[in-house]
């Protein structure tokens, strides 16, 4: 594996000391850390932004030291839009691809394990990805 694509809920419980599930988010991430390179993509960075009023600020909290920034892949866009469509079959009634397509998706095309609270969705249309979770 090349790394552990850590979720936007696992930071912002880190960030915000979330009550409920700061401690499990802080202590798996940092396990996470020991084991493996941990890896964000620009919509992890996006969802975690809306926090805060300044780049360097966030840049500050999500050092490119402790976390490897990776490009979202044109293969992982690709199977975010099946994944998409797959939830549109299904009922589902968002217009456009949700984030966590493009997050599943990323993990998924480089083969990453992804650190997550939000199995659901992810073993959905991820079957096969290798969840981190409470």
């Amino acid at each position: 594996m090349s790394g552990v694509l850590v979720d936007s809920n696992v930071l912002l419980d880190v960030l915000t000391d979330d009550p409920a599930w700061g401690d499990w988010s802080a202590d798996t991430l940092e396990r996470c850390a020991d084991e493996a390179v941990l890896v964000i993509n620009p919509v992890i960075y996006a969802e975690v932004s809306v926090g805060f009023d300044r780049v360097e600020d966030l840049d500050v909290a999500l050092p490119a030291s402790r976390f490897r920034r990776d490009a979202l892949p044109w293969e992982a866009a690709f199977l975010a839009g099946k994944s998409f469509l797959a939830y549109r079959r299904r009922g589902g009634e968002r217009r456009s691809p949700l984030p966590d397509f493009y997050i599943g998706a990323h993990a998924a095309v480089r083969q990453m394990r992804l650190l997550t609270r939000d199995a659901a969705r992810y073993r959905s249309y991820y079957p096969r990805l290798d969840l981190i979770t409470p």
